[in-house]
This record gives C-alpha cells, sequence and structure tokens, in this order.
C-alpha cells in the first residue's frame, strides 16, 4: 500500500529543495552579475585613465611642438632680450609692436599651460621635464612687476595662470630637486690647461 504521507513528505522536501536551489542559483547569479559589472567598471576606468595618458602626451606633443616654431623661437629671444628696470620701463617697451607681439605670443602660452595644469589636464612633471628653465626665466622676469602692472591695468588676474604654474612648478622642484634648473659656476674650469 502506498504511503500517502510519505508521498506528500517527498513532495514537500522536493519543493522546499527546488526552492532552495532556485535561491542558490539566484544568489550566484547575482553575485556573477555583480562581478562581471565591477570588472566592466574597472575596465572603463583603465581606458578612462589611458585615454587622459594620450590626452596629455597630445598636448604634450603640441606643447613641444609649439616651441619648436621659428615664431616662438624669435619672439623669446625679444622677450629674453628686451630689458626693464620697474614697470614704467616696462610700459614704455610694451609700446613698441615688435616687443608687445612677442609678448602676446609668449603670454598666452604659459597662461594656457597653466590652466590645463591647474584643472588637471597636464601633470606639472611635463612641464619640469620640458619647459622648466623657460617657465622659470619668463616669470622670473615679469615677476617683480607683475602688482604695479595689475593695480595700473585694473587686472587683479594679469598673467595669473603663469604665476599659478610656476609656484606649482616650485613646488614641484622642491620635492623633485634633480630636476633643478638653477645654473651653478663649476668650481674649477672644466678642461685644464695641461
Amino acid at each position: 500500500m502506498v504511503d500517502f504521507q510519505i508521498i506528500g513528505l517527498v513532495l514537500q522536501t522536493v519543493s522546499v529543495m527546488s526552492v532552495a536551489t532556485a535561491a542558490i542559483i539566484g544568489v550566484r547569479s547575482y553575485l556573477n552579475s555583480n562581478k562581471r559589472a565591477e570588472e566592466a567598471k574597472i575596465k572603463e576606468q583603465e581606458t578612462r585613465e589611458r585615454e587622459l595618458q594620450t590626452r596629455q602626451a597630445q598636448m604634450f606633443i603640441n606643447i613641444y611642438n609649439q616651441l619648436t616654431t621659428k615664431e616662438f623661437s624669435a619672439a623669446m629671444n625679444i622677450y629674453s632680450s628686451t630689458q626693464w628696470k620697474n614697470y614704467n620701463e616696462y610700459r614704455e617697451v610694451f609700446q613698441k609692436k615688435e616687443y608687445r607681439e612677442a609678448f602676446t605670443i609668449l603670454g598666452l602660452y604659459w597662461e594656457g599651460i597653466g590652466v590645463l595644469v591647474k584643472e588637471g589636464y597636464l601633470d606639472i612633471r611635463l612641464i619640469a621635464l620640458l619647459i622648466c628653465g623657460l617657465t622659470r626665466n619668463f616669470w622670473e622676469k615679469l615677476k617683480p612687476i607683475k602688482d604695479e602692472a595689475r593695480a595700473d591695468m585694473n587686472f587683479i588676474r594679469w598673467m595669473s595662470e603663469t604665476e599659478y604654474l610656476y609656484n606649482e612648478l616650485l613646488k614641484y622642484l622642491d620635492e623633485h630637486p634633480e630636476l633643478s634648473t638653477e645654473f651653478k659656476r663649476f668650481p674649477t674650469p672644466l678642461h685644464s690647461a695641461n
């Protein structure tokens, strides 16, 4: 004779086991989908980082290419060879078309780089490696007159991004003295007369 109670228990056990199995499968499926989603996030982040590095490399090449143009070189020569002792002399120099054009090329160049560094699009390390000396020379020549220039022009942000770039560069150089751009005299001649 068939015992319906045992059959009922067996059916109930099978039913519970089916629900448990389904729950386990559901949990595994959920965990696997979370794992895949996390892996996708990691891959997406890695892709973004590679894209950022690529963009930084492209900007770096653009900065380098600008340095190698005849216009930039000529502007740097004009700027470097033009002298002034104070802001009044600077104002007189700025009236000369040749200087004004040279300064515009250089000023916009360093202001743009300052913005890129400030906004995190360009690593200050790249500036330290490529144009540390040029950046320092450019700003250190303007620095003594900046406050008077800003007041006279009523433009408090005049060359402020270049100033930011310079300050960040000096901080970086403090942390990386091997990249120092200070020129030092050799204690003895490089070549002896012997």
